[in-house]
């Protein structure tokens, strides 16, 4: 006899959504209908509803070898940044000091931490540099890049360590107009809040002066010392860029409204096509692979955020480049997620509650299926079953089961809002590199101590 769940949720939307899935058995044709929807695009932007599930991570991973394997793709661009990922990038392709993968990752030293440094990240990165030792000396090597914008003082000294070895003088300039941070010292949202109530100055001119001297400078730099690739020059100009988005960004987290979610949104989008300009001239691949939460690969205009004025980088990069761009979600009904209870605070094993009845999620469960491919660009049936609004979950590094449904559930038009989506139904929490008691223990259950 069917559930109340599923009289609530399947029968409501006329459509047994199950029969227009492919099920997902674990073995090589698993993402076929997915490379087949894809095609030549250009853009493969795969979401994830939650930063701490291990299965979003493995399937992302496994998708992105497909695409490095067989289809030429080259970058993988991540929600994570800049300088850190760098790190990374120079790792895989054969260059820098780090040992290994485990080493290489560890620049992601800020809260989330998890985000990054966990074993599935780790096994790619490991396969990735593998993927690229195999290469013939003359192909191009895949790398891995951050769009992510708070990495300000991190970024300050990658660029002041490029014009030491470029342009001292230059750098001297440079450390002059860096120099306003100094009074404020880490606390970057210090200087946001100074700054917009006008207990400080301003930065923004002395950012903006450098960038501007960077880019300048850049033919000049190559052509003065030729021991630095053109990528390391991207590198330095990308951190100063940084560095002006970043000042722009920690003010605006003053103003209240969008302001700062559409200006991080906007430098990722922004990142992702100085970096397919920078491989083009470059003579590189220039097929990215984009890794970052739902709510900031699905199209924004498809989801409650639009009402509230808010963009993100799906939005952004279809709007450039249409069906050049494919974009892919992730959901869950329920499981095991790393989250923390507040910012800052340790990572923990928490559970995931069933899914609401009127959500996205209980529709995926109703199939009875335990995990399934949608195909959301040219099923006509599903497209039509599934484009009424309803709830869809968002965990991030934060999950309060308690307040649920303002913290982490939005409406959304699935279809408008992705061109395929990936549903596991009991998917379990990734596991971090630096997995503590709290972590390992997991959530206690509701009933404790009695456990009844």
């Amino acid at each position: 006899m069917p559930s109340k769940t599923k009289q609530s949720a399947s029968s409501a939307i006329g459509l047994d959504v199950g029969t227009e899935a492919h099920p997902l058995t674990g073995g090589p044709s698993d993402f076929d209908p997915l490379l087949a929807l894809i095609g030549d695009a250009q853009y493969v932007l795969i979401g994830e509803a939650s930063h701490g599930t291990h299965e979003f991570y493995r399937v992302r991973g496994e998708i992105t070898k497909r695409l490095i394997e067989e289809r030429g793709f080259r970058s993988v661009a991540v929600e994570a940044d800049w300088p850190d990922a760098y790190r990374v990038n120079r790792f895989v392709r054969g260059e820098g000091t780090d040992r290994d993968a485990d080493e290489a990752l560890s620049g992601f030293k800020r809260f989330p931490q998890w985000m990054w440094r966990n074993a599935d990240v780790l096994d790619f990165v490991g396969w990735l540099r593998s993927f690229n030792d195999s290469l013939p000396a003359t192909n191009t090597r895949a790398g891995f890049y951050g769009l992510d914008l708070y990495s300000l003082h991190t970024s300050i000294a990658a660029v002041l360590e490029y014009l030491d070895a470029v342009d001292p003088a230059a750098a001297q300039r440079a450390r002059h107009r860096y120099s306003c941070f100094e009074d404020f010292g880490e606390d970057v949202q210090a200087y946001g809040y100074a700054a917009t109530h006008g207990l400080a100055e301003s930065c923004e001119p002395a950012v903006v002066a450098q960038l501007v001297d960077m880019r300048r400078s850049a033919a000049e730099y190559a052509r003065r010392d030729g021991r630095l690739t053109p990528d390391a020059q991207f590198y330095a100009e990308q951190n100063a860029r940084l560095v002006r988005d970043a000042e722009e960004y920690y003010r605006a987290m003053f103003y209240g409204g969008v302001a700062s979610w559409n200006l991080r949104d906007r430098h990722m989008a922004e990142t992702l096509d100085a970096l397919t300009a920078s491989l083009a001239q470059q003579k590189s691949a220039t097929k990215i692979v984009v890794w970052a939460h739902n709510s900031h690969l699905g199209d924004a205009r498809a989801t409650e955020m639009a009402t509230r004025g808010e963009l993100n980088v799906g939005q952004l990069v279809r709007t450039k480049h249409g069906d050049n761009a494919v974009l892919v979600g992730f959901t869950t009904y329920g499981g095991t997620v790393t989250a923390a209870n507040d910012w800052d605070s340790p990572a923990e094993r928490r559970t995931v509650r069933p899914a609401r009845p009127d959500s996205y999620e209980a529709v995926m469960h109703d199939t009875g299926l335990a995990r399934f491919f949608l195909n959301l660009r040219s099923n006509s049936a599903l497209i039509e079953a599934l484009d009424a609004p309803r709830l869809e979950r968002a965990i991030g590094v934060i999950y309060k089961p308690e307040t649920e449904r303002q913290s982490h559930y939005f409406t959304a038009r699935l279809p408008r809002q992705f061109d395929a989506l990936f549903h596991y139904d009991v998917t379990r929490a990734v596991e971090p590199l630096e997995r503590t008691g709290i972590w390992d223990r997991g959530e206690l259950p509701e009933t404790f101590p009695s456990a009844l």
